[in-house]
Order: C-alpha cells, then sequence, then structure tokens
C-alpha cells in the first residue's frame, strides 16, 4: 500500500465558485481542517474539493451540484471531480480510461456534509460524513406572525448579502410565475434596490409562456398589477416545439419525471432570455421554496406521510438522508438531487443563479418552524401554511399585501395543457434509457 499513488484532477472551473466572505484558498484551507464549524462558515455559492496525500474531502453549497468518480491507474487510484458526470466521463476517455466508466458510478456529494475519502488503493474504503450544517428544530413558537417575520426577515437579509456582492449597475432578472415564492423574491429584491438607493429599473421580472397559452401569464400580471410592479414584467413567448424534455435529461443528467419537465421549461425560458438579453448573466429564482415550507402534495408520493414529512428534519432539502436504505448512491435527496434542474439550464446558457431559499440562514429559520404543532397532522393546514407564513412575513417587512395564489409547478403554469404533450411523458423507464444512451460504448 505504501507504493500507491493517489491522483486528483479536479475539473470544477475556479471562476463558478462565488464565495461572498473569503476568497478561495481560505476556503480551500477551512474545507482541508476537516472541522465542520469552519466549513459552516463558508459562505456564498460553491463546490468545493482538497486533497492531503491519500485524504480528499469534498463539500458543496446547496444549490449546486459536485460530483465525483474513482478510477483506478496503475500506480493507484485515481478521484476526478466535476460538476457534470459527462465531464467526468470525456475526462476519462482522453486519459484511456473510458473503459472503467459507467454514469452509475459516479457519486454525488451530499448537502450540508463534508464527504472524505481516503484513496488507499483497491479495495478502497467508503466515504465518512461529517455534518457542518444542523439547524435545530421547532424553536420557534406556533405564532404565524412572528414566524413570517423572521423568515422573510432572514429571505430579505440574503437578498441585501446578495446584492453587496454585485456590481450596483448589473441588470437582475427574476424567473417569475406570481407564484408566492418567485414573487416573495421579486418583492424583496425591488424593496432592497430601493432602500440601498438603487434603481428597480434595473430589474425584469420573466415570465415564460408557450404558444401564447398557460396560467402563470395572467397570474403574474395579476400579481404585479397588485403590487404596482407592472413596469418590471417581461414576458418571454416560445413555440411548443422549444420545450424538449429529452434535451433536458442530457442538460439535468437525471431522469425523475418532475425534474426533467421542470428542467425543460426552465431551459426554454432562459433560451429565450438569452437570445433577446445577449449579455445578460444574473438571475434569480423562487428555487427551494417548497422545500423549505413543506408544500408539496403528500399524495402523489406512496413513500411519504404527513408524519414523515413533519418530523424529518431537512427532508425536502436532503432527501432521507446519505446513511439510509433509501439513498441513492449515484444522486444526493430531495432538493440535494433537484438542483441540478435549476443550476445546470443557468449553467448551459451562461447565467448566474441566485436562489434566497437555499441559503442556510433561510433553511435554518424553517427547520425552526414547529411544523408538527401548527397542521396537528392535517394536509390541509401544512399545505396552506407557506401562504400565511410568507404573506404574513412580506408585510411586516415591506409593507406589502401579497397576492397569494395557489401552488402550481413552474411546468404546469406555462402553457396549454393539450399543447404540451410533454406533461403525459411522465414514465421514468423512458427518461432513464434515454439518459443512459447517452452514455453507451459503440
Amino acid at each position: 500500500m505504501s507504493s500507491y499513488i493517489a491522483r486528483v484532477l479536479d475539473l470544477v472551473d475556479p471562476a463558478t465558485q462565488h464565495l461572498w466572505s473569503m476568497d478561495l484558498d481560505e476556503a480551500r484551507r477551512r474545507l482541508a481542517s476537516g472541522d465542520p464549524a469552519a466549513v459552516r462558515e463558508i459562505d456564498g455559492s460553491w463546490a468545493l474539493c482538497v486533497q492531503d496525500g491519500r485524504t480528499v474531502r469534498l463539500a458543496r453549497s446547496l444549490d449546486r451540484p459536485l460530483r465525483y468518480f474513482l478510477a483506478k491507474e496503475e500506480a493507484g487510484p485515481m478521484l476526478v471531480v466535476a460538476e457534470r458526470i459527462d465531464e467526468i466521463r470525456d475526462q476519462l476517455d482522453q486519459l484511456g480510461y473510458g473503459d472503467q466508466f459507467q454514469p452509475s458510478y459516479t457519486r454525488m456529494v451530499p448537502p450540508h456534509l463534508v464527504t472524505t475519502l481516503q484513496l488507499i488503493g483497491c479495495p478502497d474504503p467508503n466515504p465518512t460524513y461529517d455534518r457542518f450544517f444542523d439547524p435545530p428544530r421547532g424553536t420557534l413558537p406556533p405564532d404565524l406572525d412572528e414566524i413570517g417575520r423572521a423568515y422573510v426577515g432572514a429571505l430579505l437579509h440574503e437578498v441585501h448579502r446578495w446584492l453587496d456582492t454585485l456590481d450596483p449597475a448589473e441588470p437582475l432578472g427574476v424567473l417569475f410565475s406570481g407564484g408566492i415564492d418567485s414573487g416573495a423574491v421579486l418583492l424583496c429584491l425591488e424593496h432592497a434596490l430601493r432602500a440601498r438607493g438603487e434603481s428597480p429599473a434595473r430589474l425584469k421580472a420573466f415570465t415564460l409562456s408557450v404558444d401564447g397559452g398557460g396560467d402563470d401569464l395572467p397570474q403574474a400580471r395579476a400579481f404585479l398589477s397588485a403590487t404596482g410592479l407592472e413596469m418590471l414584467h417581461e414576458v418571454i413567448e416560445v413555440d411548443a416545439e422549444a420545450v424538449d424534455p429529452l434535451s433536458a435529461v442530457a442538460v439535468i443528467e437525471d431522469y425523475k419525471p418532475l425534474d426533467v419537465q421542470c428542467a425543460a421549461v426552465n431551459l426554454a425560458l432562459l433560451a429565450g432570455i438569452r437570445d433577446r438579453y445577449p449579455d445578460w448573466r444574473v438571475l434569480a429564482d423562487g428555487d427551494g421554496g417548497d422545500e423549505n415550507l413543506k408544500d408539496y402534495p403528500i399524495e402523489e408520493n406512496s413513500e411519504l406521510t404527513i408524519r414523515s414529512v413533519v418530523n424529518n428534519s431537512m427532508l425536502y432539502q436532503e432527501g432521507w438522508g446519505h446513511d439510509s436504505i433509501k439513498h441513492s448512491l449515484t444522486y444526493a435527496g430531495g432538493y440535494g438531487r433537484a438542483c441540478a434542474r435549476t443550476y445546470q439550464p443557468l449553467r448551459r446558457y451562461g447565467f448566474v443563479g441566485f436562489s434566497p431559499y437555499t441559503r442556510p440562514s433561510v433553511v435554518a429559520v424553517a427547520e425552526a418552524i414547529p411544523f408538527a404543532e401548527l397542521t396537528g397532522g392535517s394536509h390541509e393546514r401544512l399545505y396552506a401554511l407557506k401562504g400565511e407564513v410568507v404573506g404574513r412575513g412580506v408585510k411586516a417587512h415591506l409593507g406589502v399585501a401579497m397576492p397569494l395564489f395557489p401552488k402550481r409547478r413552474f411546468q404546469h403554469g406555462v402553457g396549454a395543457a393539450e399543447r404540451l404533450p410533454f406533461l403525459y411523458q411522465r414514465d421514468e423507464v423512458t427518461y432513464r434509457h434515454h439518459f443512459l444512451g447517452l452514455h453507451l460504448r459503440p
């Protein structure tokens, strides 16, 4: 074993690391220390890998993926680290190790955990995990006004911190449906810009309409009319043919139908923005808001009960957890997996994204909500909770009576159902076969 030489190839572009409070060298030093408290202080959007001899540590923020693959060289193990599966495949091909590659052998680093690997040869031990983000649960009182103030207060604080990192002249866009999550992001951004003495004219709300239809467009218009922000609106109209779920499978490197559909319409929206604005860079969205306030229909998932939803820490952010039987070895769980549906389309079209709902301070407030006490085992109370919390918080901090519309998934509101046949392609096997076919060897 002493003759083994471990090699690590980190393919993550340093330019994609958006660190808010330290430089890249300091962030790597903190990760190399192995101290979870030091890693917790790495702020921003990041995906990091550090090597110390045979020890490799990896960690990432919730909003972006980080993958790795262990290959074998004659001299010893070689670890390839990247944001995408196809980047790992291509690197192995270039090095002559393509015959070792299988997409199911790649691993995604779970969020909120330091993943530690020991590259000691063959066989290789399993990674170990140390949690660096573990917010206490249920510590807020069952007072919706107080919860709303805390949640939207954290949201607004993170919006300000994000604006601190940007050029004050840079145009800002929000991917906007008029729903609760994108609506609160838009209102917080507009409020923050005015509070900072910056012009809200740099802000746009982009709404997708496929073939001129969909329920999101009138909803977005009604939201902006009620809040006096009609001047921010810009509609991106595309043909139904622009919504291609199989292309989305290739971009997000996943096959779960709802994520594929979401990515397909997201790609159509981003392509339309890029075509209209070749130099636009920064976009915000409401991704992660449903996960924070547990606003998903439990009835659609036979594995879930309301008890499991309200009693498991960060279930929708992390899935069942890295140490559970139901955890995928190839993918992380919850939003830790689904983040690719937003991050990879943004990357494909050269945008830098931001969602305040994925920020640790906002997730921490969400975890502090006493969900079990507030809902009393009622699905209906749980589904109504997000509107109550966000609406009260927006009113308290921004002085705005925010319109609250019923929940609707992004892919369900962009066009008329009869013009979007992809909505009915709910066969995961089809998407899975397409994904595997992208990696078949001739």
